[in-house]
């Protein structure tokens, strides 16, 4: 019961930190990726997590293909990425239609997926190659939802078709322990530590199978850190 006591209070004072950054990214719209990387520190206080990491950015990769467990997920990688790194998220409909983060991922110019737009791959190439020639990473989860934490889901076409289309590099970024820090869903709080790793870049003119061997390679590398987490 405490527990959930604390998670509930923890999701209050999330979506009301949100409502203040809102007013902070509309006066100082310039200093954007730095009020949101401080909003993630806060959380991170807040909640009471440590990220430890494994690889690192790298800058040539424009797409960045990641697991999906938690609103954690987001938080530790606008903390971890340094403040010239204006990643650009893509977030379904949903998220842009809430009151607050609504109004913060706008606010933010990151990518809007409407997936009952049956011409929504074609604003989706739009809008990455928008973010991108303004030297912003895109980062995407090709599993389309949350996932349980330990296996991951099956990858929808989207990534695939962005990277193939525009021909980009790509880096797979593997995060572990998300919901267990914080799992908005069932109101449980654990804090402890998230793990990210950062995975080597891949090139997909190099291999047709590239999309189905990232997937395999993204569980195994999520198995080995679960063990040791």
């Amino acid at each position: 019961m405490l527990q959930k006591i604390k998670a509930i209070l923890i999701a209050a004072i999330f979506i009301l930190s949100i409502s203040i950054i809102i007013i902070f990214m509309f006066f100082f719209k310039k200093q954007n990726r730095k009020i949101r990387r401080i909003w993630a520190n806060l959380q991170r206080f807040i909640i009471g997590f440590k990220i430890k990491t494994k690889g690192s950015f790298d800058n040539r990769a424009k797409l960045l293909i990641i697991n999906h467990q938690s609103m954690m997920d987001i938080v530790a990688m606008e903390a971890l990425l340094k403040k010239d790194e204006d990643i650009a998220w893509v977030a379904k409909k949903e998220i842009f239609d809430l009151p607050f983060l609504g109004q913060s991922v706008k606010l933010s110019k990151m990518i809007c997926l409407d997936r009952g737009d049956k011409r929504a791959i074609v604003k989706l190439l739009k809008d990455v190659k928008d973010r991108i020639d303004n030297n912003r990473p895109v980062i995407i989860f090709p599993e389309g939802t949350r996932g349980e934490g330990e296996k991951l889901l099956d990858f929808q076409i989207g990534a695939k078709i962005i990277a193939e289309k525009l021909g980009l590099m790509i880096q797979p970024v593997v995060i572990a322990n998300a919901r267990h820090v914080f799992d908005s869903q069932n109101l449980k709080v654990n804090g402890g530590k998230i793990t990210v790793s950062f995975m080597p870049t891949v090139n997909p003119k190099d291999n047709e199978d590239w999309y189905e061997k990232l997937h395999s390679d993204m569980q195994k590398e999520l198995d080995s850190l679960l063990k040791v987490s």
